[in-house]
């Protein structure tokens, strides 16, 4: 059995962070029934003896043991990390996973990968060492950070570099939330254009989700639930409350957070759980990555609402592989459809048979366009246990050209902000940070860019993107 490490950096990637551990623990309470440790477990949980690490009189009374999560929290604010630490999570994790600070990054990428970078260097190395030598066979590392402040973006992918430095051989799966162009943080445009050259050059595999595609899929099941198209939601629902996650008071991300835990944990349920066409992770980027910088995959996911909270009739079958493909269930706001596929990933959980797939993806091909070379690029998986309250769920993941949109946008975004060299002082203001970094970072994000543009002209595609929608 192989095992994981998540990476939480930043406010963005902590809370993202607590609400998979705190849902990943539900999903094995509800198959593991007897609160056994097993291989299940062993991929992201250690199981710690007590009593015998605090040693005397204790150790001789007998075994105490207790679930530690497989992850590193890094934060240069401690607020959030506090909060968990606080919170029903707090037995979950130790003093020495934790790396904190108190005056956070200022939303300057510039201080998160620089200052606070080369500060804390041993630190985090020192940590990823103990948490990767307590693992029997370490195959990947997910990084959860946000692009628009400082220490998501700047630490986040400082850290991403240690990690090919120090563990070249072990896979690095990002989970990179992108910013609104409403976001609130003025510098997040370049905050995510120098992050997104650290992500091109040094990560296997990026997920990007964006702010707006999250708002817009909640305010969509809000609708749903109040309408009574989702069945019943229960009181206290985490589908509107974040019982059971950090602290019980509502907060406003957490209905977006627990949409991107869902997609960490059926893109994780396959090294979790058993099934008869189990995709390992290393099989993702084998599979869905033929240019080593063209790693970026779209997600969509369905049912959006894996929650045991929601009274749900079973969905059809057929019906969830075509949400799947709907720009409606797409966690980065683009149609897939009307773009070029470079490969495709199914990964399904509960009781699905490899017909069913097979079925579905005869059905569905004549409607999708894939690469001249690649035109069988599917890649499926099939895990039995499916999410807590579901008969069945699916994760698709596409390498797509229909990344393109978001990233020009991102491009424009800074360009406006940098031909007037506006904020640029405090940047320049930290050590080791120069203005070819910015020339740099979007030069490369230009080159990506271009690259996505040569594949849709082989194919013959010109798209013209309509304005996209702004829910208020």
């Amino acid at each position: 059995m192989t095992q994981s490490i998540v990476v939480q950096v930043g406010q963005c990637g902590n809370q993202i962070g607590c609400r998979f551990w705190d849902l990943a623990l539900r999903e094995h309470a509800s198959v593991n029934k007897k609160g056994i440790f097993d291989e299940a477990l062993c991929s992201f949980f250690r199981n710690v003896d007590t009593r015998a690490e605090a040693g005397g009189a204790d150790a001789q009374r007998g075994k105490i043991c207790s679930l530690k999560a497989r992850a590193v929290l890094i934060d240069m604010e401690e607020g959030v990390v506090n909060e968990i630490l606080q919170g029903p999570l707090r037995d979950l994790f130790d003093s020495k996973q934790l790396i904190t600070d108190v005056s956070g990054s200022g939303n300057n990428w510039a201080v998160g990968h620089k200052l606070y970078g080369g500060q804390y260097r041993e630190h985090i190395v020192e940590n990823l060492r103990r948490t990767a030598e307590q693992c029997d066979c370490l195959q990947c590392f997910f990084v959860i950070h946000s692009m628009g402040g400082g220490t998501g973006s700047g630490l986040g992918t400082f850290v991403l570099n240690v990690l090919e430095e120090e563990f070249p051989e072990v896979y690095r799966f990002v989970t990179s939330v992108y910013p609104s162009a409403e976001d609130d943080v003025i510098t997040s445009p370049y905050n995510s254009v120098l992050a997104m050259k650290e992500l091109t050059e040094h990560a296997d595999c990026v997920l990007p989700i964006e702010n707006q595609a999250l708002v817009d899929i909640v305010n969509k099941i809000n609708q749903m639930a109040n309408t009574g198209k989702l069945g019943n939601v229960k009181s206290n629902s985490l589908l509107t409350s974040n019982k059971g996650g950090i602290k019980e008071n509502e907060k406003p991300f957490d209905a977006m957070n627990n949409i991107v835990a869902n997609l960490l944990l059926n893109l994780t349920s396959s090294a979790r759980f058993e099934g008869s066409l189990n995709m390992d992770l290393n099989e993702i980027s084998m599979n869905l990555v033929p240019f080593p910088q063209l790693h970026y995959l779209t997600s969509s996911l369905t049912p959006l609402y894996t929650l045991a909270d929601v009274n749900v009739p079973t969905r059809r079958l057929d019906q969830m592989f075509s949400d799947a493909f709907s720009k409606d269930h797409q966690l980065i706001r683009a149609d897939p459809k009307h773009s070029l596929y470079l490969a495709c990933a199914l990964m399904v959980r509960g009781n699905v048979q490899i017909s069913d797939l097979r079925r579905n993806i005869e059905r569905l091909k004549p409607s999708l366009q894939f690469v001249s070379w690649n035109q069988e690029g599917w890649k499926t998986g099939l895990c039995s246990v499916p999410p807590v309250g579901h008969s069945h769920s699916l994760l698709a993941l596409a390498n797509n050209t229909c990344v393109k949109p978001t990233f020009i946008e991102l491009r424009d975004r800074f360009s406006k902000l940098y031909r007037k060299k506006a904020h640029l002082h405090h940047y320049m203001q930290v050590d080791g940070m120069e203005q070819h970094c910015f020339t740099e970072a979007i030069s490369s994000l230009s080159s990506l860019i271009e690259e996505y543009s040569q594949l849709d002209a082989s194919k013959g595609i010109h798209v013209s993107y309509p304005p996209r929608l702004n829910i208020i």
